[in-house]
Parts: structure tokens; sequence; C-alpha cells
């Protein structure tokens, strides 16, 4: 009897570690990327799967970061490989598009319960590239104008709004150009948006016509004006610090920093934002499975929990300020109702919705910026 139990024991654990896996994400992005898998997400995954672990990599910040994962997938493929070496990766949104093209990926949204919770756009078209059922978004960034009230005691609420309070009050409006920070591209962005003369659709989802272009010159001639009468700041930084000194009134800010910002005492706590129409953009970080992931299931498994409202609100909006991958509205049960006001009372999830816009596809995006160095920094 002995001898059975200890062999069907023996049989039990076999079978357990046969079904365990380990599961590797790579990530690019900075550090606390990597922390958030290793102190958090990892460890959560494993609670709740018994015997399976998880291995985080980390391939860098910025688009090198995503660049690298693109080049490991581009090599497995090439070398014929049937397993690759990853089962989930979070990516920029810029490299999405290059992966689904390529046959990189899985198409897995449409199989976990959190994908019916996403509504904002950038999860079906990034940067002009279908990427729909093959992308959840981790996070979204977004850009927002900040505001001190005591001096904004009614914040323009569009870009046109904008322009008539910035004459009324000059050099009291401040943004780091398209140098050392993304907050004032974000702006230039949706400068055009508003007011170039083309379809702004068109900038965001493609394709692209070099006709298209040759729409902006009074729109640039105008952003000219106004940036003479308003303060350029050293970066995204800076523009926050031009705010906390009363150097400037308002201006264009990640709205993550904003609130971390506010958190370390580095802002005052009344400031304020608003997301102004027709639109800023901002961007997501993706999660990805490849399509010769070793561990699909539990790869769709591991994105499911890390899409889900509860970890989308513990994880993504109290640890970081970031906004939820998924639309904000399922995620305000599972946070307390100071974080969410905190986070949604200035713009609110129907604000994200209508005004948080995507960035131009890259031939636009380069384009614009290219005008902008020929038309406003000369």
């Amino acid at each position: 009897m002995k001898m059975f139990f200890g062999a069907a024991l023996t049989a039990g654990l076999l079978a357990s570690t046969a079904h365990a896996a380990e599961l590797t994400v790579l990530t690019a992005g900075d550090q606390n990327m990597v922390d958030y898998v290793n102190e958090y997400l990892g460890p959560l995954f494993e609670e709740q799967n018994p015997g399976n672990t998880v291995r985080v990599v980390g391939t860098g910040p910025g688009d090198a970061g995503s660049q690298k994962i693109v080049e490991r997938f581009d090599a497995q493929s090439k070398a014929g490989v049937d397993s690759w070496d990853a089962d989930v990766a979070v990516v920029h949104e810029k490299f999405a598009g290059p992966m689904v093209t390529a046959g990189y990926l899985e198409q897995y949204r449409g199989k976990i319960a959190s994908g019916e919770l996403v509504t904002r756009t950038n999860a079906d078209m990034a940067l002009g590239s279908d990427v729909g059922g093959y992308v959840m978004p981790m996070f979204n960034s977004q850009t927002a104008f900040a505001y001190n009230p005591a001096l904004v005691a009614t914040p323009p609420k569009s870009y046109e709004e904008l322009v008539a309070w910035a004459e009324e009050n000059p050099g009291m409006f401040g943004y780091n150009g398209i140098k050392g920070g993304a907050s004032g591209v974000s702006f230039v962005m949706g400068w055009i948006y508003a007011f170039g003369e083309g379809d702004a659709d068109k900038l965001m989802n493609g394709p692209f016509e070099e006709a298209e272009t040759q729409k902006w010159d009074n729109a640039f001639a105008d952003l000219k004006t106004f940036t003479e009468n308003a303060v350029l700041t050293p970066g995204n930084a800076g523009t926050l610090d031009a705010l906390a000194r009363g150097e400037i009134a308002m201006g264009p800010v990640w709205v993550d920093m904003f609130y971390s910002w506010k958190a370390n005492g580095q802002l005052p706590p009344e400031f304020k934002l608003v997301l102004p129409a027709p639109g800023m953009p901002g961007q997501p970080m993706h999660y990805v499975i490849p399509a010769k992931s070793p561990n699909i299931e539990l790869a769709e498994k591991f994105v499911a929990l890390a899409t889900s409202p509860k970890v989308q609100a513990e994880g993504i909006v109290e640890r970081f300020n970031w906004y939820p991958g998924i639309d904000a509205t399922h995620v305000q049960a599972e946070l307390e109702p100071a974080v969410w006001e905190k986070l949604f009372t200035d713009i609110t999830p129907q604000d994200l919705a209508q005004y948080g816009k995507p960035f131009p596809i890259a031939p636009y995006n380069d384009a614009i910026l290219t005008a902008y160095e020929r038309a406003v920094s000369n």
C-alpha cells in the first residue's frame, strides 16, 4: 500500500511537472516595465497558475527596445525555428503593424475575455496598420494641457479657444517645440489635426499622399505667430517645471508625468488638466503573442490577466498613473473613489474616447516635423 501510494505520488508530481512551463515575456521600455512584471504581474500569474513560472527579459528603452524584439523574431523566422524563445512581448505602437505584416503574431484578442473591453481605435489601427485582433493595449499614455487654475479661470476646451486665450495672455503658454520631448510634438500634431486644411483621419490612418502635405501652409504660418508669443521650454520636464515656477500658466504634458509630479509635491495639488478638441495624440504599449510561442494558451491567459479590470486598476492606474489599456469605465469599480477622481475627473473616459488620438502615420509624422522646422523654427 505504501509502495502504491508512493508510486501514485511520484506519477502525480511528474504529471504536474510535465504541464508546468516557463513563460518568457520580452518587454521594451524603461526598467520600470521589467520591474512591473518581476514584482507584480509575474508573481500574481504564478499564484493563479501553480507550477508555471514567468521570466521577463528587458530589451531596452524607446524604439530601440522594440526594434530588438523585431530583430529577434526576424532571426528565428529566417532560421525556420518551429518554436520561438518568447511567449509574450510588450512593444511600442509603431512596431505592431510591421510584425502583423510579417506574419509574426498570433491573432488572439477574440479568444480572451478582456478583448471585449477595449474601445479605443488604437487597438485596431496602429499608425495606419490594421492590427485588429493581434494586440491588447497594456496602457495608454496621453498628452493634455496642464494649467494653473489661479491664472486660468476658464481653460480653453479646444485649439481654437487656446488661440484666443493666448492672444489675451501672451507669454503664458509654453511647450518644448519638437525637441527634447514628445509632449511638444504631440501639441504640434494636434495643431495640424485642428487647423490643417486636409483630412485629419487620413493623417492618422493613411494612406500617405504627397498632396496632403501641401495643405498645412496656413496652419504652420499661424503656429509660427502663436509660437512667437509662447515660451519654448527645454523638454517635457521643462514644461512642468515652468508651470510649477509660475513662468507659464498652461502647457502640454504627459498625463502620467503630471500626476507623478503632483504626488511628489513638485506641482501644486490644485493644478488641473484639459484635453482639447479635436484631440491630442497619445500612444499605447501593446501586448503581442508570437505566432510560434511554445505556450500560446498560457500566453493568452497571461495577457487576459494583465488586461483584466482588477490588474489594470492596481497595476496600471495605481502604480503608474497611466490610463488603462481597456475602457476606463470597466476599471472604475476596482478603484478607490479617490484614485478614480484623481485620474478621471479632469479628463473623463468619454474625453479619452473622443479626443485621445493616435500620432500620424510615419510618413505624415516625418513630413509635419520637417515642415515645422522649415516654417516655425527658422
